[in-house]
């Protein structure tokens, strides 16, 4: 029987935490069709298929919960939306892109479910999940399916819209210290923590490289002038406009030179040990075609060098190896480069690889190098006659740890003269482990922007942590990240809440931002008229510099569609359970599927946070031991039973009692304010909110940290121009 394709009815790329994680995910709505009537265990061939080409599936645990326990379900039978998961998990991270989470739930509609897989950019997850459905009908239905091409055609799209392995060590880094990241461009402009405690990286420069450190880097003779001032050990050289002046110059400065482009970077053009004029000149017209200068300096001896430098200490250090060939009698050169040298798993052609590919077509300096010892890409070298193909670009060799404190030092120095706060120094020593001026060695380069996938994977040693090393110096120890974010979610008068809670904060001193349904604030600024509860709209305040808190109006739709705009919030607020209304298109209906969307707004709080809920409402009650923080209870009762019980428990809470507004942490109270002082009065009456709410804002400014005093202020000030507030606050 041959069944029909599984049909993907949508696909929806959820950018911020949703009902199902904390991280990025694709949601898509498939319908099995008549597949509904057969798991996997009734399709004949179709595990063994599956299996043969996806062995890599034995590693997903699966509900089982035990190595092979996707395969074990598969046997038992389980139904292809949940076989869709896993293989589009797989297929992710075979293209190098490491997920594992996915879910996969029946909806209201027989046949037709939620499959929800972790992606970590939406174009290679909606291809991989596209592809997961074509192989597994092609198992099912016993057909061809090229996995290889598959996987290939996967890469290639990780490899062009994925952050670089550079890049990415140092997002991943910032992680693990729980700082949030915003990619803000399709390319490795990323972004760490929020507002105005964030700290923009690019690759591995930061937005504390100066772009005249830059500019200086990228001119060799510039930063030889200035790294010999300051008696940093270099070759002597000189700038040459041709090739006979190159060889004139080389004579100055006595054989063997090397020839080198004055604004190449990773090594591209440079003639290494070159003896005679013609090796001189022909290095010169190779290097001319890298750059807009020449340079020729004198030739040093020893090993290539590449350390890495982060702030003001060496973090990584990695050795380079020439790469040479060894003939047969038998094959060319060409050929014995790809069985001797590219058929070396540590090289390829993408990123990730830690050595590269050499095709003699793409480098004129090997080219030379192999026309200096007689010899061409179709040569077929005497049996055991060594050829030297590629003296540079070869750095695979950790040697961290043998690094020398003096040469740590010089090149310390060497990147602090030049004002670059990260910087990969190329020097070459016979020996990293002595002092360079005993052993005539020196610095050749300084470069901004260094690539860290040599320390990372090293074709040799130990990997090394440079990510964690460029993020430790962009935040100390203790520094904040973020700024103070409010989340809000309710069914009634939260566009109200926000716009109070807004003002609150803004009359203690921080510049706040805003996105509610009435529009997008900065600084008490309308800047955009339409709604703001979309994504990115609301991201805009997390990317805005200049902003030092910022307040989201939510709602229940907006986790469906997008996600929230933040990964974790200070304060999250939920004034009262909303219902099912405009919610069906996502299938939910029921008390509890809406309460599962609402608790996404509790979930988020930060430990060191709280949520602040509504006593009065048992839905919202009952989602208190979902908060990672504290607990902040409001309501106008003073003798609701879960305040009293709350307070008893040392807690905090904020109500009304007597025409007062109490502030309460367990037995002790701080009167706040009467509620028939006029202003207060006026408030309630022509603000637009209900006491419940005013509460709900008193008690987010607390949690705040923000004195009664200023809260008092605040709420009289409200709705009064901000210049004016701020007089009568002072």
């Amino acid at each position: 029987m041959t069944f029909p394709d599984i049909a993907i009815l949508r696909m929806r790329y959820l950018r911020g935490p949703n009902v199902w994680t904390y991280r990025p995910v694709l949601e898509s709505w498939v319908d099995l069709g008549v597949l509904e009537d057969h798991p996997s265990n009734t399709l004949p061939g179709f595990v063994e298929r599956l299996t043969t080409w996806l062995p890599g599936m034995i590693e997903h645990r699966c509900g089982v919960g035990e190595h092979g326990g996707f395969f074990e379900r598969l046997k038992e039978g389980t139904w292809c939306g949940h076989i869709m998961e896993h293989v589009a998990i797989e297929l992710q991270t075979l293209a190098g892109m490491q997920v594992g989470f996915g879910k996969a739930r029946e909806t209201s509609q027989r046949g037709v479910y939620k499959v929800v897989i972790r992606t970590r950019q939406e174009e290679v997850g909606r291809a991989s999940f596209t592809a997961a459905r074509d192989l597994v009908m092609a198992a099912i239905n016993n057909t061809a399916f090229d996995v290889s091409g598959t996987v290939n055609r996967l890469k290639a799209m990780v490899d062009r819209l994925c952050l670089g392995p550079s890049t990415a060590c140092i997002v991943d880094a910032a992680t693990e210290h729980k700082i949030p990241s915003i990619r803000l461009t399709s390319g490795n402009l990323v972004q760490l923590g929020y507002g105005s405690k964030q700290r923009r990286i690019w690759t591995a420069e930061t937005d504390r490289t100066s772009a005249i450190a830059e500019s200086i880097s990228s001119d060799k003779d510039l930063t030889k002038m200035l790294l010999t001032q300051c008696g940093v050990p270099i070759p002597s050289g000189e700038v040459v406009d041709s090739p006979a002046h190159a060889w004139e110059v080389a004579q100055d400065i006595g054989l063997p030179v090397a020839v080198k482009p004055t604004d190449a970077n990773h090594g591209r053009g440079v003639a290494l040990d070159l003896r005679t004029q013609a090796d001189v000149e022909a290095a010169f017209t190779v290097a001319q075609r890298e750059g807009t200068e020449v340079m020729v300096e004198r030739f040093i001896p020893g090993e290539e060098h590449r350390l890495l430098v982060v702030g003001n200490r060496v973090v990584a250090a990695c050795k380079g190896e020439t790469a040479k060939i060894t003939g047969d009698g038998v094959h060319t050169v060409e050929e014995l480069i790809e069985l001797q040298i590219n058929s070396d798993p540590r090289r390829g052609e993408e990123e990730d690889f830690p050595l590269d590919t050499i095709r003699l077509k793409d480098l004129p300096t090997a080219v030379l190098e192999l026309q200096r010892q007689g010899l061409s890409a179709t040569s077929v070298p005497d049996k055991d006659r060594v050829a030297i193909v590629q003296r540079t670009g070869n750095m695979g060799i950790d040697v961290t740890d043998e690094v020398h404190p003096e040469v740590a030092a010089v090149v310390v120095l060497a990147a602090r003269v030049i004002g670059l706060d990260i910087a990969g120094i190329d020097l070459v020593a016979q020996d990293i482990s002595k002092p360079l001026l005993a052993q005539g060695g020196a610095i050749v380069e300084v470069n901004a922007g260094p690539g860290l996938l040599m320390h990372l994977k090293p074709a040799i040693g130990q990997p090394r942590p440079v990510g964690e090393a460029i993020v430790s110096h962009l935040f100390k120890p203790q520094e904040p990240t973020r700024i103070p974010v409010v989340g809000i979610m309710g069914r009634s008068q939260t566009a109200e809440l926000a716009h109070l809670v807004n003002w609150l904060i803004h009359l203690s001193g921080r510049r706040t931002g805003l996105a509610s349904s009435k529009g997008l604030f900065m600084d008490q600024r309308l800047v955009d008229p339409k709604d703001a509860r979309v994504f990115e709209a609301s991201q805009r305040l997390l990317i805005n510099r200049a902003l030092d808190a910022a307040v989201f109006e939510n709602s229940p739709l907006q986790v469906l569609n997008e996600g929230l705009p933040y990964d974790r919030c200070h304060v999250g607020v939920l004034t009262d359970m909303p219902d099912a209304t405009g919610l069906q298109d996502h299938d939910v209906s029921t008390p509890e599927q809406v309460r599962n969307v609402v608790r996404t707004q509790v979930d988020l709080v930060l430990p060191e946070g709280a949520a602040v809920l509504n006593a009065d409402d048992a839905a919202l009650v009952d989602l208190a031991d979902l908060c990672d923080g504290e607990v902040i209870y409001y309501t106008p009762d003073a003798h609701n039973t879960v305040l009293l019980k709350h307070c008893e428990a040392q807690g905090r809470a904020v109500y009304s009692q007597d025409g007062e507004v109490i502030l309460a942490r367990g037995k002790t109270q701080t009167v706040l304010l009467q509620l028939d002082f006029p202003p207060i009065a006026k408030l309630l009456k022509n603000g637009g909110l209900s006491l419940s709410h005013v509460l709900a804002a008193v008690a987010v400014a607390w949690a705040l940290d923000m004195s009664p005093d200023l809260i008092r202020a605040g709420l009289k000030n409200y709705g009064q121009p901000a210049a004016d507030a701020a007089r009568k606050k002072a």
